[in-house]
């Protein structure tokens, strides 16, 4: 993987298409925090003292003073302060992480905004841009928080340097961290006549190569840009994956018309001889716009100082059919070479890259081997020789791994054709009993006083088949017990209001077991595995009590059969905040909370619950996730304190906003960018996958259970159940437990099947939500029934299953992300951490 890296491209094309492995998974921290940069290479223009020299820059480290400082002199227009990191090798960077100086609450410095250069060889310096053309980058608000900043475009280089923008009204302190990873292909720049222009049915199309760092006038020389960025175009060229750019963005064009060769030449220069293995050219073959691949491309290879007299030439297969863009794989033959130039032939009037890579070792490997049947010979070098005791080692440890791979195929082979014996009877049943069609009218189980269930006709028709389906294996209980032992289909009759015990000796219906938690509002809580619940239930609860009398109430956010929830301002909350965490508000300012309260006739189930919910509560510690800031056990009613977000649910918060667009002008109305939305949706998928490394299952993920704050920052709830105002987003079973039918997966509906897994299904659904802007219920053509009908179209699987349409401006790739949330095979579904990879790599929005 690290020497071939793309290779990846092929097992997710998902990923591959929407961004490069190297800005996808090159995120890592490269060393100053973790101190794998040692202090001889890092640097800087001036310091305030010894104590805050530049090796104590490091993020997150509080060495020294705290922080690197540099001495502040002369008028702000010649400044040039940096701090400098010599990463010993070239790197393709992605993120940059600041930080000002804390030291432990006595420091107070922090640079506000700063800009970045950098340098591939330590004598040219460039400054990085935006993909907007805009230098100056936020920077931190206090001096303790770490600020990340996606490098749009990414940058390949040496060199770094950090440049505080100073303007004598705060001294500036700074601590830093670049991630990504080692550049592997080793391309220091590349030389190529300028893109050119075309006009499309009276519109303009800019193929120039807009962030290429080297020099531009006739031609472009000693850069890189575009063809190096990570990111790969669309097959429509007119489409980008940025948001807010012009037509053809992501391509670099040419027409046959500007040269009479018939061919444009392109020369890569590397950092070392190499002996490369492949070229990929990723083409745009739109031939409708007269836009195909290459032809065919001839390759120059240079060693030393002369160019090789005797050059490659490759002639890929034309398609006429597929007009998707695509990888052009060119084969090099193990040449070695420290430049290459290539000309690549017009096929039709307009030729378009957009990326460019190659595959290489060192020239210390061995070339001794026979030369390959087609194609020139390669290089004889009698000086390095194969090692044969080292070979017939590497061979024997293959042979152990194919072994093991056979057999671990036969093993999983074995256990199919043996579960699909035990499911031949259960599936004939099928045929006959199942059906999702809520046109029979089923019974309903009533319980007396001993749980005993009796089976008498429902008082109310229902139409719900649910006791008709049959198990498919262990993991899926049959409904008709499944109705006996969930807590949320076992509340009891609304008139005794008792809360009844699950029915002893039934298996939990989640592939682990499961402890459920009714809530005081009757919603959904979150889920937690019995071994995690087991865990918690050794700790003590470290939340602190809050004075009553500090809580002013403003309204009732909703309520349930056990308890309330109240929005309240609380007064002082600052006081009762850990280390960890803390309120963006002036001292002494009220802040808005969310107190969910018990009511004082609840029974002692109810209470027993409440207080696993606190313990629960306290240990979610997530920047995405609802926090526990205090509770009121003192006396009754009981009160949990949550956090609550001055803008409201996210539902709410896109209903009253539209996309940016000319409909929003004409309107007036306030608008959320697709950035903002991207945002947003990354901050959902990161503390889903928070929750999801804890085992804990949702139940409930909707854009009414996901609060909005400043800068839209998103932390995701669970008392959206318990609002009058989405009443309608719940199906109520049998006058029973109401279920959020329209954002649950086919499992979950039919079979009771709870997990990670069903989450993910609804992030798909929250995803649309999000780019319908709310302004629509999901499946809203259908009733409450016909969505119930869908899924057993969903477990037929006989492609007659209803999906969520893509929205008018939602990207292709995230639309596909959505589809992959909806898999039927619950194991083919994207995990959260998946998830929130591919919405971090995503710039389609």
């Amino acid at each position: 993987i690290l020497v071939y890296p793309r290779v990846l491209q092929n097992l997710f094309p998902l990923t591959a298409l929407i961004f490069f492995f190297y800005t996808g998974v090159c995120r890592s921290p490269l060393g100053m925090s973790r101190g794998q940069i040692l202090d001889e290479d890092i640097s800087a223009s001036s310091q305030w003292s010894d104590s805050t020299a530049a090796k104590y820059g490091r993020l997150d480290c509080e060495e020294g003073d705290g922080a690197w400082c540099p001495e502040i002199a002369g008028e702000p227009e010649n400044m040039n302060e940096f701090l400098q990191i010599d990463l010993r090798s070239l790197h393709f960077i992605t993120l940059v992480g600041t930080q000002g100086r804390h030291a432990g609450g006595i420091g107070n410095e922090f640079a506000q905004t700063y800009k970045i250069k950098y340098s591939r060889d330590g004598s040219r310096w460039i400054s990085w841009r935006n993909r907007q053309g805009k230098e100056v980058i936020e920077g931190n608000r206090n001096a303790y928080d770490i600020v990340l900043k996606d490098m749009e475009p990414p940058i390949i280089a040496r060199f770094v340097r950090f440049m505080p923008v100073i303007d004598h009204s705060m001294n500036v302190c700074m601590r830093v961290e670049l991630y990504g990873c080692e550049w592997l292909d080793g391309l220091v720049s590349y030389n190529s006549p300028l893109g050119q222009q075309m006009t499309l049915n009276g519109q303009h199309v800019h193929l120039n190569d807009s962030v290429y760092d080297g020099a531009m006038s006739y031609s472009m020389t000693e850069g890189l840009g575009q063809l190096t960025d990570g990111m790969c175009g669309l097959d429509d060229f007119t489409h980008s994956h940025v948001y807010n750019v012009w037509p053809g963005y992501d391509y670099v064009g040419w027409s046959n018309e500007s040269f009479p060769n018939g061919y444009v030449e392109i020369m890569f220069e590397f950092d070392r001889t190499r002996n490369f293995t492949t070229m990929k050219v990723h083409c745009n073959n739109m031939f409708s716009r007269r836009v195909k691949t290459f032809q065919k491309v001839v390759c120059y290879f240079r060693s030393e100082l002369d160019w090789e007299a005797t050059p490659i030439s490759f002639s890929p297969v034309m398609d006429d059919v597929n007009p998707s863009a695509r990888f052009v794989t060119v084969s090099l033959y193990n040449h070695m070479a420290s430049a290459i130039k290539c000309q690549y032939y017009f096929s039709d009037i307009w030729m378009m890259f957009s990326e460019i890579t190659f595959q290489s070792d060192t020239a210390m490997y061995n070339t001794t081997l026979a030369p390959p049947k087609t194609g020139p010979p390669i290089r004889d070098d009698p000086t390095h020789k194969v090692d044969d005791s080292n070979t017939r080692i590497l061979i024997g440890c293959l042979v152990a791994i194919i072994f093991i791979l056979v057999a671990i195929i036969v093993i999983i082979l074995w256990r199919q054709v043996w579960q699909k014996m035990l499911e031949k009877v259960s599936r004939r049943m099928l045929d006959d009993e199942l059906t999702a069609s809520l046109s029979i009218q089923s019974e309903t189980f009533t319980y007396n006083n001993n749980n005993s269930p009796s089976s008498v006709p429902s008082e109310q028709e229902s139409n719900s088949t649910y006791e008709r389906i049959f198990p498919l294996g262990p993991d899926y209980q049959e409904p008709s017990r499944l109705v006996r032992k969930l807590p949320e289909f076992s509340q009891t009759s609304e008139d005794t209001g008792e809360f009844q015990n699950v029915q002893e000796g039934v298996p939990h219906y989640a592939e682990a077991d499961i402890v459920n938690l009714q809530g005081v509002t009757g919603g959904n809580t979150y889920a937690v595995s019995a071994l995690t619940m087991d865990l918690l239930s050794g700790k003590d609860v470290a939340v602190e009590e809050f004075p009553r009398k500090l809580l002013t109430f403003k309204e009732k956010l909703g309520e349930g059969q056990f308890g309330e929830v109240h929005l309240c301002e609380a007064e002082g909350m600052q006081d009762f905040m850990d280390e960890e965490f803390s309120f963006d508000v002036i001292e002494n300012q009220t802040v808005l909370v969310a107190v969910k309260m018990l009511r004082a006739d609840a029974n002692k189930n109810a209470r027993n619950d409440f207080l696993k919910e606190i313990k629960i509560m306290s240990r979610l510690k997530d920047p995405n996730i609802i926090r526990l800031l205090a509770v009121c056990m003192s006396s009754d009613p009981l009160c949990m304190i949550t956090e609550y977000m001055e803008n409201g649910d996210l539902n709410q918060f896109l209903s009253r906003h539209e996309p940016e667009g000319m409909i929003a002008l004409l309107s007036n109305a306030p608008t959320v960018s697709y950035s903002n939305l991207h945002h947003m949706a990354t901050q959902i998928a990161s503390g889903m996958k928070y929750l999801s490394s804890l085992n804990f299952v949702h139940r409930d993920l909707a854009t009414r259970n996901c609060l909005v704050g400043k800068n839209y920052t998103i932390k995701i709830a669970d008392f959206g159940m318990s609002r009058n105002l989405y009443s309608g987003d719940y199906y109520r079973i049998q006058g029973r437990a109401v279920l959020p039918i329209r954002w649950m997966s086919w499992e979950s509906i039919l079979l009771g099947k709870f997990t990670t897994s069903s989450d993910v299904w609804a992030f798909g659904v929250t995803l649309w939500e999000m780019l319908t802007f709310c302004k629509e219920q999901p499946y809203s053509q259908l009733s409450d029934e016909q969505v119930i009908e869908n899924t057993g179209e969903f477990f037929r699987d006989q492609r007659r299953q209803i999906y969520l349409p893509q929205p008018p401006m939602c990207p292709d790739p995230v639309y596909k992300l959505m589809l992959s949330c909806w898999n039927r095979n619950t194991k083919e579904r994207p995990s959260f951490q998946e998830i929130h990879h591919t919405l971090l790599d995503c710039i389609g929005y």
